[in-house]
Parts: C-alpha cells; structure tokens; sequence
C-alpha cells in the first residue's frame, strides 16, 4: 500500500502538468485561428484577392441569406465584386474563437462593419487545419445584426 501512495504521489504532479500542457496548447490554437482570422480579414482591408484566395479550401460554402456558394471558384465568382475599388465595402474582426480538442477544427465569430464602423452583421467561419498545417475556411455564414 505504502508503495501505491508513493507511486501516486510521484505521479500526480504529472497529470498537473498534462492537464496545464493541453489547456496551453488549446490557447495556442485559438490565438493561431484568430490570427488566421484576422489575416483573411486583412486580404479585403489591403484590397489583395490573390490573399483572400489562399484561405479558401477548395470544398468551402459561403453563404448569407439564402444563397449558398459552394466550392472555391464559386465562392470566388460570388466574391471578387467587393475586391473592385479602392475601398473594402465593410470589414470583420474575430471576437470568440473555439476550438475543437483534436485541434484541427475551429470555430470564429465577431462582428462585421461597414465604412461608417456601425455593425451590420456577424460572421461565423469554420476553419480546417489541412495536412500542410495551413487554416483553411470550409464554411462560412453572415447574419444580420439585430441590435439590442
């Protein structure tokens, strides 16, 4: 028995750290997609479709409203229009990231703003680790915002 206690004593402060150690790495991982986030959100900002194009994964849906595009060069076709002009007709910013234990599959949401900085919306994005270790956006979806 006393040799059972020493075990576990010598044991506990490890699964102490284990536990510490995936907390840190799921924080990692959240920080990782939110500054993925933040980069797609940037490609509108810095008018760089070339950008906007490399988050993409090729069997993405995009949709607002009732109209879904799915597929890369759909969801491209759908987009390029707010990448004409000098001025990005509105912008996002990640305010909650989750993410799944696994550590390959994340959820974003924030708010989305027009030129006046008034929200309008709210994004919610799916993003994949591929095998390459690169986030790619798999879905995509808008909501109007309906203030309180």
């Amino acid at each position: 028995m006393r040799k059972l206690i020493i075990i576990f004593i010598a044991l506990f402060p490890l699964t102490l750290f284990w536990n510490a150690s995936l907390a840190a790495t799921a924080d990692q991982i959240k920080k990782e997609v939110a500054e993925t986030e933040r980069a797609f959100a940037k490609s509108m900002a810095d008018r760089d479709f070339q950008a906007f194009q490399s988050f993409i994964a090729e069997d993405t849906v995009f949709w607002s409203g009732t109209e879904a595009q799915q597929g890369k060069e759909s969801v491209l076709e759908g987009w390029k229009g707010f990448f004409e002009g000098p001025h990005a007709p509105f912008k996002w910013e990640p305010e909650t990231v989750l993410v799944l234990e696994e550590g390959n599959l994340a959820l974003s949401t924030g708010p989305v703003t027009g030129p006046d900085n008034i929200i309008s919306s709210y994004f919610t994005s799916v993003w994949q680790k591929n095998d390459q270790g690169k986030w790619k956006i798999i879905f995509d979806k808008g909501q109007k915002y309906c203030a309180p």
